[in-house]
């Protein structure tokens, strides 16, 4: 004999689904990105974590290598090799902080950045069709969701490193 399910309750069961299935959705576009990310960096000659780096330093450059390690969550004597890979292959450079000569602050040199862009220009190309399927709210909602989902991620790596 099958239970029948207060309104309630079915309420709640669809609920947890719709948000199973969209955790699961997030872990498969993760693999996907970190696929095409790859990829990327094979054909412009970068390892993944060198990209990473790249893509946090064009975010939120110039910045300190001591807080790139810290947003990359990478040993600062790890971040060294990576400095010195991208400055050497063009995509960095290291200047004396303004403020504080004997700092160095690390931005991204916009000679290359069009090489990354072709490179992604497929993706961008989708998600500009995509988005375009969506109004102005559910562009406000989606916003959001990113925002949060990628501050809990980032709550729960700091976690992980304390």
């Amino acid at each position: 004999m099958e239970t029948k399910l207060s309104g309630d309750e079915e309420t709640a069961r669809r609920r947890r689904r719709a948000a199973t299935s969209i955790k699961l959705t997030m872990r498969e576009f993760n693999n996907q990105i970190s696929l095409l990310n790859h990829q990327v960096g094979s054909r412009a000659d970068l390892r993944d974590v060198d990209l990473d780096c790249l893509d946090v330093i064009a975010m939120h450059g110039p910045i300190s290598p001591s807080e790139l390690a810290r947003r990359a969550g990478l040993h600062p004597a790890t971040i060294t090799g990576i400095l010195d890979r991208l400055e050497k292959n063009g995509w960095i450079v290291r200047e004396r902080d303004a403020a504080d000569r004997r700092a160095v602050q690390v931005r991204a040199l916009p000679d290359r950045a069009g090489e990354l862009f072709r490179l992604y220009s497929g993706m961008n190309t989708s998600m500009d069709a995509i988005l375009d399927d969506y109004d102005e709210a559910q562009l406000a909602v989606l916003a959001d969701f990113l925002q949060r989902a990628t501050a809990a991620g980032r709550t729960a790596t700091d976690d992980l490193t304390r």
